[in-house]
């Protein structure tokens, strides 16, 4: 609590306070859990695509999954291998797939016929084959936030499982296409197990079913998922028990096995440090106004998310229930609700926990607000990777005329 008190004094508040030490432990559990299994482990970019944290997991040896060209310009600026990069999401444009191709990507994970033709002609504009998985919908409910569930019929992503194998023979005979893989994503923030393993087992018998139809797969790719605890009660799985059951299902089946994991790397790793204003009782409610607001962390409003809030310097003081809010006009402008908190005053810094992802990856200047500070600590000291945006920065780019 020391080190988040002297960053809040020379930094300000708000601002993201990152562990370095704790991410790079987070990915080499992933790592190192594959043993001598051919894999990929490719960090998840929009969950916090940060470059000081590009760059240090680009170092350590990771690959990235993208969903951007912008996403691809970042991991490219931190030093990340484009030939460790695959290239998810529903609606690439000619401008991403381009950039891509010219920066020779590992793989572009494809979600619709009319995708593939796209890359296809694309591809062979420049003269390149490039290698893609399909993107399947295996229809198994992650059990999760309907807005981040996404493996089952009734979701944009992915294609039918039922129309996929006719998909990829149509695939092999697109020229300037290696099609080598399958993909897979059912959906973030999934604390039990069950639906992961469930569509691995699908996934499997898939790629059974491809190659017995002469589609010469080589490699899975089972995304990410995996969640962490936001809320004292909840458990998150083990990452290395996960993946040791899906070793177990893929062994001997001369596969490579890529995963996507975001969220369960970075998302514990992360509080965003805020000062109290003002305390304020009407005849319902009792608020604690604070200096962050839902332009900086928008998951509460967005997802009714909970993150755990408390005292940098706990004292023995009496439990009031209160609504923490910030200075945006929006009733919706709060971090939480109903909410048992010592009894706080004006000054006093507190830490929003597991802010690592999605915090942000997701914020913005409404209400003209800058956004805040990023700060990575590593081995007991810490430096800023990302300055506090001044007001000159709202207007970059803008014009009278």
């Amino acid at each position: 609590m020391h080190l988040l008190k002297e960053i809040a004094e020379q930094v300000g508040t708000p601002c993201y306070v990152y562990s370095g030490d704790e991410i790079l432990a987070r990915y080499r559990t992933y790592d190192d859990a594959f043993g001598d299994l051919p894999h990929q482990v490719c960090y998840a970019v929009k969950a916090n695509s940060t470059l000081g944290i590009l760059k240090m997991l680009a170092e350590a040896g990771a690959g990235f999954d993208i969903v951007s060209g912008g996403e691809l310009f970042r991991v490219l600026k931190a030093g990340g291998d484009p030939s460790k990069v695959v290239f998810s999401g529903v609606g690439k444009t000619e401008e991403e797939i381009d950039y891509a191709l010219k920066q020779k990507i590992n793989t572009f994970n494809c979600e619709s016929a009319d995708e593939l033709e796209r890359i296809s002609k694309q591809a062979r504009t420049r003269g390149l084959q490039t290698r893609v998985a399909l993107r399947v919908n295996p229809d198994v409910d992650a059990a999760t936030h309907p807005y981040i569930s996404t493996g089952m019929s009734e979701h944009k992503f992915g294609i039918d499982i039922a129309d996929v194998e006719e998909i990829y023979c149509q695939a092999t005979r697109l020229p300037n296409l290696l099609v080598e893989g399958v993909s897979c994503h059912i959906g973030s923030q999934i604390l039990d197990p069950k639906p992961l393993l469930e569509a691995v087992d699908k996934m499997i018998a898939l790629v059974d079913r491809l190659r017995s139809a002469g589609v010469p797969i080589k490699h899975l790719d089972l995304g990410g998922g995996i969640g962490v605890p936001y809320k004292p009660h909840e458990k998150a799985p083990e990452i290395a028990a996960i993946i040791c059951q899906i070793r177990s299902k893929v062994t001997n089946r001369d596969l490579e096995i890529f995963v996507e994991p975001g969220r369960s790397i970075v998302g514990e790793a992360g509080v965003l440090l805020t000062r109290v204003l003002y305390r304020k009782q009407t005849a319902r409610k009792q608020f604690i106004v604070v200096d962050a607001a839902m332009n900086d962390l928008i998951r509460p409003a967005l997802y009714k998310s909970h993150h755990e809030i408390i005292p940098i310097e706990p004292k023995n003081r009496e439990l009031i229930t209160v609504d923490i809010v910030g200075p945006i006009c929006e009733t919706g402008d709060f971090l939480a609700k109903d909410r048992d908190l010592p009894a706080v005053e004006p000054g006093e810094l507190l830490a929003i926990q597991t802010a690592g992802a999605y915090g942000f990856a997701q914020s913005s200047n409404y209400n003209s607000r800058p956004r805040a500070a990023e700060v990575l600590t590593r081995n007991g000291s810490w430096k800023i990777v990302r300055s506090r945006e001044t007001y000159e920065d709202l207007i970059r780019g803008e014009s009278f005329d």
